[in-house]
């Protein structure tokens, strides 16, 4: 509640009453440097809202080798569309730092979505933003090799 980041975070920028239900629903962890906070595919049993600290998310290959997909910060929303569709995790998250992380359980959080439509509204709009931003980072994977193939071809004279 007294949070000076509520403004910019979901599930911290509602409404009071609102906000309650949540603090009543959600399990703060202070979790040291390394934590595997989740692991691809293990089934999602929940979201974790990243209070403090950073985390990286990374996917391995057939081969084993791990890859970077993106470092996160201080208001991310993690698990949050393998928990609301119920599936495995796409991603593994391990903090980079002493982190504090809230937790919420899926049939928890599915009730509190149902209750409060201010804060569907909200998952519904991130989830919207998440969609857009992988669309941006494929057109520019893809682009950035059409690019360089194109380049390759160039007949010499």
């Amino acid at each position: 509640m007294d949070c000076i980041f509520r403004p910019d975070r979901l599930f911290c920028d509602l409404p009071a009453d609102v906000l309650q239900d949540f603090n009543s629903i959600k399990v703060l962890n202070d979790c040291p440097r390394g934590t595997v906070l989740f692991e691809e595919g293990h089934p999602a049993r929940g979201i974790f809202v990243l209070c403090e600290g950073r985390v990286r998310l990374s996917v391995c290959s057939e081969a084993g080798r791990r890859l970077t997909l993106r470092t996160v910060g201080a208001g991310e929303v993690l698990a949050l569309s393998a928990s609301l569709a119920g599936g495995m995790h796409e991603a593994t998250a391990e903090a980079l730092e002493n982190s504090r992380v809230a937790v919420v359980r899926r049939k928890d959080l599915l009730k509190f979505l149902h209750k409060h439509r201010e804060a569907c509204l909200q998952v519904v709009q991130l989830l919207s933003e998440n969609l857009h931003l992988a669309y941006d980072r494929v057109r520019s994977i893809g682009l950035a090799r059409t690019r360089r193939s194109r380049g390759a071809r160039v007949p010499i004279h």
